[in-house]
């Protein structure tokens, strides 16, 4: 089943790049993914490289089936720190996608794990940040925080932030 989640991202990709159309769902992928509900991430490399990354933290779609086709076209599209995917590059690129557990607040940055646990941190004015788990170079939960303030354009000295955490089903090719 695994194969299934990255066989829907390079499909909906490949296609999206190749024709600029955006696929319909599958109608004979496993059950689950007409059923259930939960944010996702699709993540792009080419070697070691980020090509893309973009999700949700929460569902947005119908199910996850359309949740992986919709943020893997974001992923290879409207990520704004790179050049959008083209058709030369799709034979070099590798695909992750995570699903994610819905978030759940805590209260101390202790109740963290860098490796187990990736970190949604937001600020009572609606702006957030968000980290996934297990990532090269990230080892503590105060670099973990501090990185996902960061993206959220989020300063900690002077904000008053509330922490979430969520774990990761993540699946690659």
């Amino acid at each position: 089943m695994s194969n299934s989640y990255i066989n829907l991202a390079k499909q909906a990709i490949e296609t999206y790049v190749k024709t600029g159309k955006i696929i319909d769902v599958p109608k004979d992928l496993p059950e689950e993914f007409y059923s259930r509900q939960a944010g996702v991430f699709v993540t792009i490399k080419k070697g070691k490289e980020l090509k893309g990354c973009i999700g949700t933290y929460l569902p947005t779609r119908k199910n996850i089936a359309e949740e992986i086709i919709s943020n893997a076209i974001s992923s290879c599209s409207q990520d704004y720190r790179f050049l959008p995917v083209d058709k030369e590059e799709l034979s070099e690129l590798n695909y992750e996608v995570s699903i994610l557990s819905e978030p759940e607040q805590i209260k101390e940055i202790k109740e963290l794990d860098a490796k187990k646990y990736g970190v949604l941190v937001k600020t009572q004015d609606g702006r957030s940040g968000l980290l996934l788990p297990d990532l090269e170079g990230v080892d503590t939960p105060h670099q973990q925080v501090s990185i996902a303030c960061r993206k959220g354009g989020i300063n900690p000295e002077k904000d008053e932030i509330i922490l979430y955490r969520f774990r990761v089903e993540k699946y690659s090719d």
